[in-house]
């Protein structure tokens, strides 16, 4: 704001500007104001100078916490003599502040020493009346720059956003996030559904913090409320805006907030919304839509790896020669891995989303695309920021199936070693994910669920259609398992655990019945802890002195626990036969 906006008539009518040509000083100008009781002393020729802040002191060298352009309140507590005000003020004028004005309720008049060092330094001063407090001033102009500030960031914002539809000019969200910090002292962060950093300012959010944020903001969308949605952790509130993908990529308007819940980005802002003025809100608003050009643009430019990923699924499932899909293998890799000397390996990962379908609903809703997002941001490096982290990542989909063909770049070894290439190390289904299932499981609520499966790595086209088939086994071994989000590896198909998901619902419960049962029930009456005897027994290989030594008994006890396991089941813990069909009852249950 301009000092000479308190010295106009506003729409209120709260200031007067009267000449009082009947005082002793005719130079000095009357200020008639209603809610601010200031007099103008001097600096007539300076109020068109620009107020950005208001700072209250008494100190007598206050120049530390100035930084330009303050509004500077006094109560002259500082003012023991005359000779004190001349530094004062060449203080304040060599800090840049827009004006001074001192309270009368010390003094009573402005003393005359002040007014002449304000005029010989070019400093408005103004004087308080007694009767008006500082918080009085403080709250009026902190208001009229902080609309100001909303109204010039709006302006930007607007700027921004025509520039960004048109072409990849304007900066990008960051730009406008830096603004939002230092115009409006907001902090904000954009986030992908698994609370990963796309853009932000200033300090990075914690990444546990993120992936907190992230699962309150699908929670809430899930029960269909509207956004802004608040959540207080850690004694701070944040405003979650969410993103929606609305541009050339979004798919086509949904009834059901499932076919995108897993795909939208959100904006994370350190305040809480619930009290914020229509302009303000109207303002985030904004923000949010230029972010979501930004998003269009990153899934235009996704749509070449998903092009390559679909042709060469596709030429896997048909049953192409292998020549034909190593050369599509050899047009992929510069894309994915730039800068590349040699052919990578490849992985692949299946990933499905199943939601449960109500009685008496209409179609069942397409898995593929919302796994296809999905896999395209869980297959992303967690602490990779930007969107151009996803840039090495093919991801097509088949059905209810998303399949990812995943790159991995090779290096010669040292030449110390042998000769030969040696493979990055690959994707692991557990580490995959470790950081997101927290976000996702609020997503999938109590009505869907993701699967995921991971194959090895294989070296050359002829190994791709194998590897696909093992990825799909492994989600299906993922499947059979409890919880909302599950994930299987390569690793474990080499196992008897590989059987068991296939084993029938109600066979499985009679086999575990009939040998688990009557332990529970005696483990139920007596406290025995015959359960944790038996799997501490297997898991020692029948070992009676390192099982007594883990469960912490004399070697009596332990074989006294276990004789009552055979009498109660008529089993033999001596015969191969029976530890198996224990350890699988164990594992099923």
């Amino acid at each position: 704001m301009r000092l000479r906006a308190l010295l106009e008539n506003d729409a209120h009518g709260a200031v007067q500007l009267v000449l009082a040509a009947e005082q002793a000083q005719p130079e000095r100008v009357v200020l008639q104001q209603c809610a601010l009781g200031l007099r103008l002393l001097g600096g007539e020729d300076e109020l068109d100078r620009t107020v950005r802040g208001v700072m209250t002191t008494d100190l007598k060298d206050p120049s530390r916490y100035l930084s330009g352009g303050e509004l500077v309140l006094t109560g002259l507590a500082w003012l023991r003599e005359p000779a004190d005000a001349e530094p004062f003020v060449r203080i304040l004028a060599s800090a840049g502040v827009a004006a001074l004005a001192a309270g009368e309720a010390e003094l009573g008049d402005i003393p005359d020493d002040l007014v002449q060092a304000c005029l010989r330094h070019r400093l408005p001063l103004f004087a308080v009346n007694e009767s008006v407090a500082f918080a009085t001033i403080t709250e009026h102009v902190v208001r009229q720059v902080s609309g100001e500030r909303a109204g010039d960031l709006a302006a930007v914002v607007d700027r921004h956003r025509r520039l960004m539809t048109s072409g990849p000019a304007g900066g990008g969200p960051e730009v406008v996030l830096d603004l939002l910090g230092s115009d409006l002292d907001l902090r904000a962060w954009v986030l992908s559904p698994t609370g990963r950093r796309i853009a932000g300012a200033g300090d990075p959010l914690d990444p546990a913090l993120a992936a907190t944020l992230a699962g309150e903001h699908l929670a809430a969308t899930r029960t269909g409320r509207r956004g802004p949605h608040r959540v207080t952790t850690g004694g701070t509130t944040y405003s979650l805006f969410p993103v929606r993908n609305t541009g050339r990529g979004a798919p086509p308007a949904s009834r059901d907030v499932r076919e995108t819940v897993l795909s939208d980005w959100l904006l994370a802002v350190e305040a809480d919304a619930g009290d914020w003025p229509a302009a303000r809100l109207d303002l985030l608003q904004g923000v949010t839509q230029l972010i979501a050009v930004e998003r269009d643009r990153r899934d235009a430019a996704r749509t070449v790896r998903r092009r390559l990923a679909q042709e060469v699924l596709e030429l896997v499932q048909t049953g192409a020669a292998p020549a034909e899909i190593a050369a599509r293998l050899r047009v992929a890799a510069p894309v994915l891995l730039p800068g590349i000397g040699t052919a990578p390996q490849w992985q692949v990962v299946v990933a499905r989303v199943d939601w449960e379908q109500d009685a008496g609903q209409g179609t069942a809703l397409d898995g593929g695309p919302v796994a296809q997002a999905l896999l395209e941001e869980i297959l992303v490096d967690p602490a990779a920021v930007g969107p151009e982290s996803a840039d090495r990542i093919a991801v097509a989909h088949s059905g209810d199936e998303a399949i990812a063909l995943v790159p991995l770049a090779v290096a010669p070894l040292p030449e110390s070693e042998d000769e030969g290439p040696a493979a990055v190390p690959g994707l692991h289904a557990d580490a995959l994910l470790a950081a997101v299932r927290a976000p996702l499981s609020a997503g999938l609520a109590d009505d869907g669920r993701l699967t995921l499966g991971v194959s090895a790595a294989v070296h050359s086209a002829e190994g791709l259609r194998g590897a696909l088939e093992e990825a799909r086994h492994a989600r299906r071994v993922a499947a059979a398992r409890p919880g909302r989000v599950c994930a299987a590896g390569h690793h474990e198909l080499a196992s008897h655990v590989l059987l068991l998901p296939f084993v029938p619902d109600d066979v499985r419960r009679a086999f575990t019945a009939r040998l688990l049962d009557p332990l529970r029930d005696y483990d139920r009456r007596h406290r025995a802890e015959l359960i944790p005897t038996l799997e501490a027994f297997l898991d020692c290989d029948g070992s009676w002195t390192r099982c007594a030594t883990r469960l912490h008994l004399h070697v009596n006890t332990l074989r006294y626990r276990v004789g009552r396991i055979e009498q109660l089941t008529g089993r033999d813990l001596s015969r191969l036969e029976d530890k198996l069909d224990f350890f699988l009852a164990l594992r099923m249950s």
